[in-house]
């Protein structure tokens, strides 16, 4: 858990920072301007397993995915491509990503909601979230406590936005249940290693009541692995590396949705 806690340290003297500059008060003001939220968890039922594109620039471990990033334009390519939703990772120092980001995205594309993906630890990121437009936040079991998942939920509903709950095992899995989440995502990557195994959501699976919203995340590559979730009973996957690396992530992603063909 070595690099997570970096990155959480480094996020806490970043949000101090931002709190210094802008206070919470006057962060709030700018509500005011914000369009009502995209309905993201509906966006995530229904009839086969929907899909979440994500906006990523780069990864800690693999350095730049995506050379010649335009966010905005892969927005539009995965809107056209029928993306159930987009997830946006804002983390700058480490995934290089930036809240410009999801606010040229959210006022740039038509419909898809929009996800903030980003290591939440202070009530600050949700209300900064919605202002700079996101439709629903990740918030991370193993960077909260029990009490603090419950809270941040709650704050994020009342702002409008849904939160996907990231759970890696069982431990982090009692806790978003217990703090009442809906939406869970199950990450396969381990935080210790970085090793992907899709059997990690396949056993937390088990585990989890059936009225709940279920997302894969990390490892999913191609329309074989998503027909196997499908049939376990996953709502929802969210792909990211694996279209950002294609030459070209519309035919990918409408190859994932099993358009193009079926062989992955």
């Amino acid at each position: 858990m070595m690099f997570l806690e970096r990155i959480l340290q480094a996020k806490a003297r970043e949000v101090m920072a931002k709190k210094a500059k802008i206070p919470f008060a006057e962060l709030a003001r700018g509500l005011t301007d914000i369009p009502a939220p995209r309905p993201f968890r509906p966006s995530l039922t229904g009839e086969g397993i929907k899909l979440i594109a994500e906006i990523k620039r780069a990864s800690p471990s693999k350095g730049i995915l995506c050379p010649d990033f335009q966010p905005l334009k892969l927005a539009r390519i995965y809107e056209a491509s029928e993306a159930a939703a987009l997830s946006v990772l804002t983390e700058e120092k480490f995934f290089q990503g930036s809240l410009a980001y999801l606010t040229l995205i959210k006022k740039g594309t038509q419909r898809l909601p929009v996800l903030l993906k980003d290591f939440i630890i202070d009530p600050y990121q949700i209300l900064e979230a919605r202002v700079c437009g996101a439709d629903a936040v990740l918030l991370i079991c193993a960077a909260l406590s029990r009490a603090q998942l419950a809270t941040y939920i709650k704050e994020a509903m009342a702002l409008g936005m849904d939160a996907l709950v990231e759970v890696h095992n069982q431990a982090e899995l009692a806790d978003a249940l217990a703090a009442g989440a809906e939406i869970i995502g199950i990450n396969n990557r381990d935080l210790t290693t970085f090793q992907v195994d899709l059997e990690t959501t396949f056993r937390l699976l088990e585990a989890i009541p059936k009225d709940k919203i279920v997302v894969a995340e990390s490892g999913i590559k191609d329309r074989r692995q998503l027909q196997r979730l499908a049939q376990a009973g996953v709502n929802a996957a969210l792909i990211g590396e694996a279209l950002v690396t294609a030459a070209d992530p519309g035919s990918k992603l409408r190859e994932l949705r099993g358009e193009e063909n079926d062989s992955g």
